[in-house]
C-alpha cells in the first residue's frame, strides 16, 4: 500500500463562516476551486492550510455550494420526504434530521466540489440517500448525468425510488449487492457503509471499469487503510473533509487482492 496524507493540511485548520453573497477567505493563500455553478470560492489545500467552511443551515449551504433556487427547493423537498419516511422506518437517527444541512447535505455535496466534471456516479450502500440523492439533485439538468443508488435492503430502496420519482432525479435504484453489478461510472463513492477492507471489495468491480474511488470517511481512516493493506494492494490519497475537521476524503487507485 502507498498512502499519502498532507499532515500539515490535516492539522492546521482555519475556520470561516459562510456569509451568503460574500466572497470567503480572500486573504488565505490557498487554492481556489469553482462550485458546481461556477462561483469561485476559496476552499483549501495549498501551503498546508485547509479552510473548514461552517455550514449550519440552508442559506450557508447555498453560499458554500452555489446551488440554484431550483436545487434548494428540491433539497428542502427531500428533507420533508426524509422526515415523513423516517417516521415509518429508521432511515436516520432523529437527531440527524436537525443536522441535515451540515451533517448530511454539505458532507455529500463536497464530493461534487472535488469532482466537478464527473457526471456518472455510483453510491454504494445508498441508504437514506447520502451522498447519492444529494448528488442527483445537484446534477439534475446536466446532460448525461446519472447517479446509481446501490442498496441491498428493499425497504430503503422503496424510499430511494420514491425520492427519485417525486423529485424527478437523474438516478437509478439498484436493489442489489454492489459486488454483483458491472456499471461503468466516472466515480464510485460510499459513506459509512463498511471499513476499507470490505469497501474495497464492494468497489472493485466499478474501479476495474475505470471509475475513480472517492469515499467519505472519519478520523480513523488511516487505521482502516493499514488494516486493508493486509488484504489489498492499492494507492490512497487522503484529504481533509470540508464538512468536519474530523472527517477525511480518501481517493483509492488500483486495488488488487494481496497474494
Amino acid at each position: 500500500m502507498l498512502f499519502r496524507s498532507d499532515k500539515a493540511a490535516l492539522t492546521k485548520v482555519l475556520t470561516y463562516h459562510v456569509v451568503p453573497g460574500k466572497v470567503m477567505a480572500k486573504d488565505v493563500k490557498a487554492g481556489k476551486v469553482k462550485t458546481v455553478q461556477g462561483q469561485e470560492i476559496t476552499l483549501a489545500t495549498a501551503g498546508g492550510v485547509t479552510v473548514d467552511i461552517q455550514v449550519t443551515d440552508d442559506a450557508s449551504f447555498q453560499a458554500a455550494t452555489g446551488a440554484t433556487e431550483a436545487q434548494m427547493a428540491d433539497l428542502r423537498a427531500f428533507l420533508v420526504l426524509l422526515t415523513e419516511w423516517n417516521e415509518k422506518m429508521n432511515l436516520v437517527g432523529p437527531s440527524a434530521l436537525a443536522e441535515f444541512w451540515p451533517r448530511h447535505a454539505w458532507d455529500s455535496a463536497q464530493l461534487l466540489l472535488r469532482e466537478p466534471e464527473a457526471l456518472t456516479w455510483a453510491d454504494l450502500g445508498a441508504g437514506a440517500g447520502f451522498p447519492g440523492l444529494i448528488l442527483a439533485i445537484l446534477l439534475k439538468g446536466r446532460p448525461g448525468a446519472q447517479v446509481h443508488l446501490v442498496e441491498s435492503m428493499a425497504k430503503r430502496c422503496r424510499f430511494l425510488s420514491e425520492a427519485v420519482k417525486t423529485l424527478d432525479l437523474p438516478a437509478t435504484v439498484h436493489n442489489r449487492r454492489a459486488e454483483e453489478l458491472k456499471l461503468k461510472v466516472d466515480v464510485v463513492t460510499a459513506r459509512a457503509i463498511a471499513p476499507m477492507t470490505r469497501l474495497l471489495g464492494y468497489a472493485q468491480p466499478f474501479l476495474k471499469q475505470g471509475a475513480k474511488g472517492v469515499f467519505l470517511k472519519g478520523q480513523d481512516v488511516e487505521a482502516e487503510l493499514t488494516e486493508a493493506a493486509k488484504s489489498w494492494k492499492f494507492k490512497a490519497d487522503l484529504a481533509p473533509s470540508l464538512s468536519s475537521s474530523a472527517g477525511r476524503i480518501v481517493e483509492i487507485k488500483g486495488p488488487v487482492r494481496a497474494a
